[in-house]
């Protein structure tokens, strides 16, 4: 009791989600861990296969098919486009061009022309005086002279006849008639409306009322008792069925997939979370295994023993042979070098001594360089000025 008493659910939790939750956990747990490694390694390896394999050959399909359809392409405008562009351009658009020009100026100038001055000249000239001469001119003189005076006349006499036939029949037909219908007709139909119809129409409809209300208040009653038979023996059972029966267990069931389900949901993501955590290890151990096994040894072999024995290679006789090498070479070049001179030097001397050596060019006469004038040298101890010479005798 007291065990029961202190137990406590998580609000929303109860007995049932305390039994559904443990089994359901476990069965998805041994479902979803295989399943979801599984999918890691379906995952990375599709990824890899993607980055390897997939992702350049698609590449280079699409390369391929792009070089292919240009190719088609050119193909196909060089075969089926551009020749027949080039026949229509420069053959056959000329040549109708031609042809076209051709026949209009032949056309008009040898049937258009011809035609229209035989059609003028020998049927509308003749057809024209014809009918001006024969129709028209006769025509208009009847108009003036007889047609004219003869519409006045009757236009006159149709007036004179159209008054006289409104007055007769104005006063002799239409103000009897009127007469006639006003006392015999619309006197009494209003007396009639007035002193029968009237009063009649009046007890008419209050019949009528009467007779409307009684079969209103006999449809109400026959209403009333309907919806009270309805209510008693459909609506208030069914109400009572839906409120105390249905309604409760629906909120059973409902309750009862609500924890199902959210329990298999909640256990779905909590094993696949474990999976990931469980798949991440295996796959680290798997790693570090692959790397105690494989990349440590290989990395040792390559430190301990490849390096060294590489180095010691490179030092004893990699650089030796790579120094004797480029000595042998440096010599080599040196001594080609001193080879190409003597052959040059013997040439130069077999043609000296077969031809003489050339003859050197005089050289050009150079032409003194020009000088400015010199100034008068300064006066000394030894010499004298201009100024100190006697003056020349006369005669």
């Amino acid at each position: 009791m007291e065990r029961g008493r202190h137990e406590h659910y998580e609000p929303g939790e109860g007995c049932l989600t305390r039994l559904v939750r443990i089994p359901v956990r476990i069965v998805v747990l041994v479902v979803v861990v295989p399943l979801r490694m599984i999918w890691d390694v379906l995952a990375a390896c599709g990824r890899a296969l993607n980055r390897t394999v997939l992702a350049p050959v698609g590449r280079g399909i699409a390369w391929l098919a792009t070089r292919v359809a240009d190719a088609t392409l050119w193909l196909g405008k060089a075969l089926f486009v551009w020749p027949w562009v080039a026949l229509w351009r420069y053959v056959l658009a000329p040549a109708g061009r031609g042809i076209a020009v051709a026949v209009t100026f032949l056309a008009r100038y040898l049937v258009i022309v011809p035609l229209s001055f035989l059609v003028r000249y020998l049927v509308i000239v003749p057809v024209t005086f014809l009918v001006r001469y024969l129709i028209v001119v006769p025509a208009v003189w009847l108009y003036a002279h007889v047609l004219t005076p003869l519409g006045h006349g009757l236009r006159w006499l149709a007036r004179a006849l159209g008054a006289a036939v409104a007055f007769l029949v104005r006063y002799l037909l239409v103000v009897p008639v009127t007469f006639l219908v006003r006392y015999l007709l619309v006197v009494p139909a209003k007396w009639l409306y007035a002193y029968v119809l009237t009063p009649l129409g009046r007890a008419v409809a209050w019949l009528v009322r009467g007779i409307g209300a009684a079969v209103a208040w006999l449809a109400r009653g026959v209403a009333t008792v309907v919806a009270a038979l309805v209510r008693w023996i459909l609506v208030v059972p069914a109400v009572a069925l839906w409120r105390h029966v249905l309604l409760p267990v629906g909120r059973a069931l409902a309750a009862a997939v609500t924890v199902v389900v959210r329990e298999i949901t909640e256990a779905l993501g909590h094993c696949w979370r474990a999976a990931g955590f469980v798949s991440r290890a295996v796959g680290r151990f798997l790693g570090r295994l692959l790397r105690w096994t494989v990349v440590e040894p290989c990395r040792w072999a390559y430190r301990t023993v490849l390096t060294p024995l590489g180095h010691g290679l490179r030092d004893g006789i990699w650089r030796p042979v790579r120094h004797i090498l480029r000595e042998t070479g440096r010599a080599t070049r040196r001594a080609l070098t001193a080879a190409r001179e003597s052959a040059r030097q013997t040439r130069k001397e077999l043609r000296r001594a077969l031809f003489g050596a050339p003859e050197k060019p005089a050289p050009a006469a150079v032409p003194p360089p020009r000088r400015e004038p010199g100034a008068t040298a300064a006066r000394t101890l030894g010499k004298t000025s201009g100024r100190d010479l006697p003056p020349p005798t006369q005669g």
